[in-house]
C-alpha cells in the first residue's frame, strides 16, 4: 500500500474518531503528496523515496516549529505541533542508532573507495539515498567527516 493510500485510508478513520490532531497532521501529509504528484516534471505516481523524502521535511518542519513555540512560551502551539509529529512519525521508519549509522557509513565508504575530505560529497550523496528517513544529515555529515579524517 502506497503512503499515499494509506494517510486516505487513516484520514477516513481520524474522521470518525473525530481526531483533530491527526487529521491536521494528515491532511497536511496528503496536500504535500497531491503537491509532489501535480508540480511540474513530476511522473504521477510517487517512488518510496520521494515519500519519505516528503514525511522527513514534514517533521523537520514541525521540529523546527516546536522548537520555536517552546522558546516564546507558546505552549498551545507547541501541544500542537508536538501532536502533528508524533503523527507523522508513525510513517517514518525507526530511526537508526549513531553507532548504526556509523557502521552504514563505513560501507559506503569502503564501497566507494573514499580515502579523504575530498570525497565527502560522494559518500553524502550515496548516504543521503541509501540512509533517507532513518538517519539525520547533519548526524551523517559530522560522522563522516570524522571517518574520513
Amino acid at each position: 500500500m502506497s503512503l499515499k493510500q494509506q494517510v486516505e485510508a487513516d484520514l477516513k478513520e481520524a474522521m470518525r474518531a473525530k481526531d483533530q490532531d491527526t487529521l491536521r497532521a494528515l491532511r497536511g501529509i496528503k496536500s504535500m503528496i497531491l503537491l509532489a504528484e501535480t508540480e511540474k516534471g513530476a511522473e504521477g505516481e510517487l517512488t518510496e523515496a520521494t515519500e519519505m523524502q516528503l514525511l522527513t521535511k514534514a517533521a523537520k518542519q514541525r521540529k523546527e516549529s516546536l522548537e520555536t513555540f517552546q522558546q516564546q512560551g507558546r505552549d498551545d502551539l507547541a501541544e500542537k505541533e508536538q501532536a502533528e509529529l508524533e503523527v507523522i512519525n508513525r510513517y517514518l521508519p525507526q530511526p537508526m542508532t549513531e553507532e548504526e549509522i556509523k557502521q552504514a557509513l563505513q560501507k559506503i565508504i569502503q564501497e566507494e573507495g573514499a580515502s579523504g575530505m575530498k570525497d565527502m560529497g560522494r559518500v553524502m550523496g550515496r548516504a543521503s539515498k541509501d540512509l533517507a528517513g532513518r538517519a539525520d544529515g547533519k548526524t551523517m555529515s559530522t560522522i563522516v567527516r570524522q571517518l574520513l579524517a
